[in-house]
């Protein structure tokens, strides 16, 4: 059986990052949602779709509890959460932003909605790459 490490969270400011976190995440789910429901009227009164924009509107809303759920689990001092949720919250905004500026892959609407949606989980990567944060998690 391995031995784990576990989080010192008696930190507030600890705290207080995974309420944020959590709050940012949210934030993300509610835009993906927007997209999707905007991508569904614009289907729906006979204006142009792609795959591409049904595919990744699908994808943000439900990847979002996901998040939320890992940013709970690493409030409740889950080292695995916890890198998890600080590696998505970094790779994500740069894989939507890079993919959205390709030309003609979606809209400049679309690409736009999804850009701040994306941007939402900025702050958990910043927060998450605190030194209260990080020191709370011990490496394992």
């Amino acid at each position: 059986m391995a031995i784990t490490a576990t989080a010192n969270l008696g930190n507030s400011r600890t705290h207080e990052v995974f309420a944020t976190a959590k709050k940012c995440v949210a934030l993300f789910g509610a835009i993906g949602l927007i997209t999707l429901a905007t991508v569904v009227v614009m289907a729906s009164t006979g204006h142009a779709t792609t795959p591409f924009m049904w595919i990744r509107g699908v994808i943000f809303p439900a990847l979002a509890p996901v998040l939320l759920r890992l940013a709970g689990r690493a409030a409740e001092g889950s080292y695995k959460a916890f890198d998890r949720i600080r590696t998505l919250s970094t790779v994500m905004p740069i894989a939507v932003i890079a993919v959205d500026l390709i030309p003609g892959i979606c809209p400049a609407w679309y690409a736009v909605l999804q850009g701040l949606s994306a941007l939402a989980l900025v702050p958990v990567a910043v927060l998450t790459r605190t030194k209260a944060v990080a020191t709370a998690f011990p490496k394992q």
